[in-house]
Formats: structure tokens, sequence, C-alpha cells
């Protein structure tokens, strides 16, 4: 699961990533350095850049965006990670030159990861397909479902909402546990959040944009709705519950557009921010359709998990069950990276969540509540129910906090702890790897 060498994740050193991708490109590359020394001097006197700027060199190692817009690299200190802007035979320099070598892990082009769109579309339809395939005392149909077998099945259990809690709460066993995430920090990666939202009043929010141009106060919705499954109160006005971790410290990055879109540069930055501010956990509710591993967030996750952050991630929502399986995509198929998978109210797949593909990285780890999640949502709407891997990511980190905060533990025994408490189901672990994630008792 966690390499122990110094190589990029599978990637031999100094090679030039040119793996087909099926996500947009920005033109620029990342650049993956050993954890030795400052990179400045290689960009500078190999590539031949003159203005490069260090995410150390700005207050909490949160990086300006706006600031360091004309640089032609933004060096992220505690990652050993740089976005540079160089042409082909600057890379090919880098890559290949006798100053570069053994220092340079890996070369990859720049990618454009978006907030993984919500399996709610094709409700509607599947609603049909199930009433029909009831009518016809067919097999159900409905998300994740499977065939029908001539043998009776006993009942799948099921999880609703109520007017005490959601669905999600009940099944992660979240409502009744006596931890509560006090004192862990945990950063939500994401299109930012609405920072007047009146259930998050006098709570501890640090905040920060990696989006040029952009605040962080979301014009989405996508950060806002992650934020609430994670990090929602125990006791919002009016409504049932619907938040994990009740009392962790949010960070809030917005590291994707108001449009929902946002590129390795501001991810990375807003991982590197996480990392400086000891945030036990890091949920990303993002990604790109790209079934190698990125090699960024190979070594970004790995030097994460050593300075004590687990960094947890949708698998994608590429999936259309039972037909295609979908993979996991980027950057939760880095095996250093915990890729989370969706679940329905009856602990079944949901349609869209993507499956492990084999090989090193690729696998799904752990499942949890994605389909009709209620939470949060940017006044004046204040709630929303969407669906998606996207909303399964904050369930697992909402829980991480519990366990986090209960053990003691962070980094890689954090993450065992998760895998070890899960609960197993009768899935293949293709498709939910260790089970749905339980909070501690």
């Amino acid at each position: 699961m966690i390499e122990s060498d110094g190589t990029a994740g599978g990637w031999p050193d100094g090679e030039l990533a040119q793996a087909a991708v099926a996500a947009p490109t920005t033109g620029r590359f990342v650049v993956v350095f050993d954890d030795e020394g400052d990179p400045g001097p290689l960009l500078a006197d190999v590539a031949g850049l003159s203005t490069i700027a260090y995410s150390a060199d700005y207050e909490s190692t949160a990086m300006d965006m706006d600031e360091t817009a004309g640089a032609d690299a933004r060096v992220f200190t505690e990652l050993g990670i740089a976005v540079v802007t160089i042409d082909s035979d600057q890379a090919a320099a880098l890559n290949s030159s006798e100053g570069a070598r053994g220092h340079v892990l890996a070369i990859a082009p720049e990618l454009i990861h978006r907030a993984l769109p919500d399996g709610g579309y094709l409700d509607g339809y599947r609603d049909g397909v199930d009433d029909l395939a009831a009518r016809m005392g067919g097999a159900a149909a409905g998300a994740g479902a499977e065939a029908a077998s001539s043998k009776p099945r006993a009942r799948p259990a099921r999880f609703d909402d109520d007017d005490e809690a959601t669905w999600g709460l009940r099944a992660t066993r979240a409502l009744g546990s006596e931890a509560t995430g006090e004192g862990i920090r945990v950063a939500v990666l994401d299109t930012g959040m609405d920072l007047k939202h009146p259930d998050f009043a006098g709570r501890s929010i640090t905040s920060k944009s990696f989006v040029p141009g952009q605040r962080v106060q979301d014009g989405h919705g996508h950060g806002t709705h992650c934020i609430g499954t994670a990090c929602g109160p125990r006791s919002p006005s009016g409504t049932r519950r619907y938040g994990v971790a009740h009392e962790a410290e949010i960070f809030a990055g917005k590291v994707l557009s108001n449009e929902g879109y946002g590129d390795d540069s501001g991810i990375l930055a807003g991982i590197d921010w996480a990392v400086a501010n000891d945030c036990a956990v890091i949920s990303m509710s993002l990604g790109a359709d790209v079934a190698a591993p990125h090699p960024p967030y190979n070594v970004a996750g790995r030097r994460a998990l050593r300075r004590g952050s687990l960094i947890i991630a949708a698998a994608g929502n590429n999936a259309n069950r039972p037909g295609d399986p979908g993979f996991v995509g980027a950057p939760a198929n880095s095996p250093d990276i915990l890729a989370v998978g969706a679940l329905d109210n009856k602990l079944m797949m949901a349609y869209f969540s993507a499956r492990s593909l084999p090989g090193r990285g690729g696998q799904l780890d752990i499942a949890g509540p994605g389909l009709d999640v209620y939470s949060t949502w940017p006044m004046p709407q204040r709630y929303n129910t969407i669906s998606g891997t996207s909303m399964a990511t904050p369930h697992v980190a909402g829980v991480a906090a519990l366990w986090a905060q209960a053990t003691g533990r962070r980094g890689l025994e954090l993450w065992a702890t998760l895998m070890k408490e899960s609960r197993r189901l009768d899935r293949q672990s293709a498709d939910v790897g260790a089970g749905l994630v339980l909070a501690p008792k």
C-alpha cells in the first residue's frame, strides 16, 4: 500500500511521463524532486528559469496564486514539488542532464481536475427502471443492484434520513460515537465554503483560496456540501444532523473554481498548506478520469503521510453499473492516497462508483455513504441533497477525524485503523475495498 523507496510511485527516476490522459492539461509541467535540498538551483541552472516562487515564503505556507501568476515556477516546499512553465527542451534538460540526475523523480503534464459530478441526473431513470423491474417481478436494477438469483435472498439493511439525522450518519455509526473531532484539523480542498452559512457560526474556520482571482466564498456549492458532511454541527437549527466531526477545526481550501475546475498547481498548493498546518485529514472530492496514477500525487500522498496528514480522495463517478464499472481516477488512484467509493442506503454500490483497476495504484480502499446525501449548500438555499463519490469522501474524512481524536493516531496508522475497523460487506473488494467506514463507539 505504501512505498518505501524513493521513486515517484512507480515512475522510473527522471522519466518524462507521457501517459495518455483523458483530462485536459494546462501546458505547464509538474516536476517532482527528491526530498533533499532546495530545487531552485536546478530549475535556474538546468532549465534556465529566472522567477521562482516558494510557498515557504508566505504566511502559513499559503502561496498567493495571484501574486505568483507570472512566476516561471511555483515550488511547494512541504511537498518538494514544483509547477513550471517550460518548453520541451527545458523539460528534456531537467529529465536527463547530469546535474538533475537523481534529483528529479518525475516530470508530468499539469492536469485540470474537476469537482466530480454527482449521479443525481440519472436518479429519475434509475427509479423508473426499479419500478418497472418490481412490477415485472424481476431483479432490482437500481443503484449497485446485482442480478437476481433463483435462491431467496435476505432483505438488505436499509438506512433512511429521519428528523434526527441523515442515513449516512446512522450507517457509519457516527451518530452514536462519543468522539467529536475536537482538536483535529480537517482540510477540505474543494470549491471553497459559504463562510457566512449560519450553521457554522462560531466555529474555528481557517480559509484560503488557491484559485487565481477568486475568493474562498463558494460560488458553486460542492465544497460547502462536503464541508457540511465532514464537519457539520451536532445540532443544526431546524433540521436533521448531517455532519460527522462536529467539533473539528475546519480548513477550507478553495482549489477548484466557482465553475468546478482546478489545476494541479492549486491542488498541490492546497495540500502543501494543509500539511504545513498539521491537518490530520485532507479531504479531496475532485479528480480527473486518468487511469494511470499521476506522479505528483504519488509523492504528495507519501510525504503527507510521513508528516501525519492522511489524504482521502473520491474514487470517481465514471461507472454506469452494472454494465460499466469504470475505474478509479487521479488523484485517488495514487497508492498513498485513500480512495473512497460510494454506497447507497442499502449498502449496495452506487451505480456511478468507480471500481479498482489491477496493478499498483488504482485500488479502491474503502466505501462510504454517497447516494442522496443531505448537507449544507450556499445561502439562501442552505441545504441540498446530491450524490457522488464526492459525498462518500467527506463521510470517510469526518470518521477519520473521530478516530484521530479517539486514538491519537496519524498518517499511516490512521489509515490502517480506518481499514481495520470498517464493516465488511458481501461485495467484491474491487468495489468496496475494506468495506463501509465506521466511527469509533
